[in-house]
């Protein structure tokens, strides 16, 4: 398998609308009133740190979730996916109750239900979804589902909602609807990313800046390694992390981890040693908002090779302190530094899902050769290895 032909994916955005918006007709018996797009995302650095007020930096990629849909005047929610088994699921926006509904139905839901929660003059829809972006991989999908629902819904009733604040409503559906209790990160990327950029995020004031990340400018490639280990983040293993980390805020008497400066950490981490668990958990947030800033400061000095070691260094702290990779995520990530990449971590909520990897453009299918093999001589089922172009946030394709 070649880097490339692994990437292909990747040109479904420019063809989707079409093809979504023909399948929209198939199902509904007429045509949609719009197309609309929201890309998946990769976090370059920052993980776990957004609900504990702190930093993060994600950038989209260029898969997507396009949903076409039209407005319903009599308050039915008909939702479909060319992804998911079984025919339409039809809801009526009366009745939408957190965790009234199963399955990937709930997402999209959940936006319909946010929305009329905030006063917002929502009414029924029939929407159809496709995707590129691979679920369970650590790469977002279910932000995706839920900001071109939400930007949908937007235009659909003239509700005039700025992208950050559709982020919002997409963050507040995935917690108090489906009952996942995620930061703003995942939802702020897709909704508010732009192409050639690094979004960096302070996810306290949801302070917005779009850092530079022209790699292919710079020589380099990031390539993203999908284990194909599949992961749950509503089993109860993040809530249990988050739980930790405010445990670990009160015990410090600060209002999130996010102020505890990390200079002062050594003084700090001795008074949790009642607690090791949260001790480590605390060691992981605190070390990891001063690796994005220590990002940001070397990509603001044209220095983008030198956050390679900074990318391993985190995925350590993921490992061993956060204690969320697995057998799959540390062997992608050894055997791509071991084959020279610059660096490489696990990215997204952990216990399956992705990699990414740093590397020279010369570099690439090397490292990603290497990857394969070692999969394949450990017996796990063979990765899915892309490039990840930073791209473009929520639009309207159609």
């Amino acid at each position: 398998m070649t880097v490339h032909e692994a990437a292909a994916p990747a040109t479904e955005r420019p063809h989707g609308a079409p093809r979504t918006a023909a399948a929209f007709r198939a199902v509904y018996g007429a045509a949609p009133e719009g197309v609309w797009a929201a890309p998946g995302r990769v976090n370059l650095i920052g993980e776990h740190t957004d609900y504990n007020d702190g930093f993060v930096m994600p950038l989209a990629l260029p898969h997507t979730t396009i949903a076409a849909a039209s407005a319903r005047p009599d308050g039915v929610l008909r939702l479909h996916s060319g992804g998911a088994e079984g025919g339409i699921v039809e809801l009526r926006v009366d009745d939408l109750r957190p965790a009234s509904d199963g399955g990937w139905a709930a997402y999209p839901a959940g936006i319909a239900w946010a929305m009329r929660e905030a006063g917002l003059p929502v009414g029924g829809a029939d929407l159809h979804f496709d995707s590129t972006v691979p679920t369970g991989a650590g790469l977002s999908s279910s932000a995706a589902l839920e900001v071109v629902t939400a930007l949908a819904l937007n235009d659909l009733y003239a509700l005039g909602l700025e992208p950050l604040r559709l982020a919002q409503l997409a963050q507040r559906a995935e917690n108090a609807f489906v009952g996942v209790p995620c930061g703003i990160m995942d939802q702020t990327a897709a909704a508010c990313c732009t192409p050639g950029h690094a979004l960096f995020l302070d996810a306290r004031d949801l302070s917005l800046r779009q850092v530079p990340f022209d790699l292919a400018g710079e020589g380099l490639r990031l390539l993203v390694v999908d284990t194909r280990v599949k992961h749950e983040l509503g089993d109860g293993a993040y809530a249990e992390r988050r739980a930790g980390c405010e445990r670990g805020a009160r015990a410090l008497g600060v209002r999130a981890l996010r102020d505890v400066p990390h200079a002062l950490l050594p003084e700090a981490l001795p008074k949790l040693a009642g607690e090791p668990v949260v001790q480590d958990l605390v060691r992981h947030i605190v070390t990891e908002n001063h690796r994005v800033e220590e990002v940001v400061a070397r990509l603001d000095a044209g220095d983008t090779r030198a956050i390679g070691a900074l990318l391993t260094e985190g995925h350590r702290s993921l490992r061993d302190d956060f204690k969320i990779s697995c057998a799959e995520l540390d062997l992608a990530v050894d055997t791509a530094v071991t084959a020279g990449a610059l660096g490489a971590r696990m990215t997204g909520g952990g216990f399956g899902g992705s990699a990414i990897v740093l590397v020279e453009e010369a570099d690439a299918q090397r490292v990603t050769d290497a990857v394969t093999t070692a999969f394949a001589t450990a017996g796990h089922t063979a990765p899915r290895i892309f490039t990840a172009v930073p791209g473009a946030g929520a639009c309207r394709l159609a």
